[in-house]
């Protein structure tokens, strides 16, 4: 499902602020979704801060784990060939049926241009199968590559994996997100949605982690970090 306005602006894509689209999107789910299942979720975001589930996310400073996946193409894919290039913007997502998620990757698709003419790379990450990834990438017209991190092996790394509680499967299960089938294996664990860039030597230079699926960077903050890190280091 595509969240969309009624009126949309172009085929290059929607030319508002992440915060609008967003806005709009949390103003739609209130007004279709049912408030008890608007609970659960919200539940869920609050049992994850209680739990400060993000304390253990590699933060600016840190440094980050070589990885290696395969894209929505099923080409291997390496971050430490990619840093051999630039800097590189990790998105890690839920998957192509979350909503926040799809926004964030299109808005993040319209800076590509910026973002190779600052020096940089990009790429999204994400439990789902590579077939998942292959149709949202067809679907959205995302050009960067949608990588499969099946089991959450990156994400765990990172320290973002977190377990669906029960009682929020259930409702995942009622509107048929049916996460062992898009993810390709039993566990229901799904990352944190979180944004890092890091440099040439696999160091974190930004991190945005929060376990409000709703909350996202704007791509416009993303593009800022890589000129003052470019102002800062150089164009790595």
């Amino acid at each position: 499902m595509k969240w969309r306005s009624l009126e949309e602006p172009s085929s290059v894509g929607d030319a508002r602020s992440l915060r609008d689209q967003f806005a709009e999107r949390r103003a739609l789910i209130a007004r279709y979704v049912p408030e008890e299942t608007q609970a659960i979720h919200a539940r869920v975001v609050a049992e994850l801060n209680q739990q400060e589930i993000t304390r253990g996310a590699l933060a600016p400073g840190a440094a980050a784990p070589a990885f290696q996946l395969n894209d929505h193409l099923e080409n291997p894919i390496s971050s430490v060939e990619l840093l051999t290039k630039g800097r590189l913007i990790i998105c890690f997502f839920r998957g192509r049926w979350c909503p926040f998620c799809v926004g964030q990757l299109e808005a993040m698709n319209q800076i590509l241009p910026q973002i190779a003419k600052a020096g940089a790379s990009l790429v999204a990450i994400s439990p789902q199968t590579i077939q998942q990834s292959f149709f949202m990438a067809d679907q959205h017209k995302l050009q960067f590559p949608l990588l499969s991190d099946a089991g959450n092996r990156v994400a765990g790394q990172f320290s973002l994996v977190y377990s669906v509680p029960d009682y929020q499967k259930a409702i995942y299960r009622k509107v048929f997100i049916n996460l062992p089938f898009v993810n390709g294996e039993e566990s229901w664990e799904l990352p944190i949605p979180a944004t890092y860039i890091l440099n040439h030597h696999s160091t974190v230079l930004y991190a945005s982690v929060n376990p409000d699926y709703t909350e996202r960077p704007e791509p416009a903050d993303i593009l800022a970090e890589l000129l003052r890190s470019s102002d800062q280091h150089g164009s790595v």
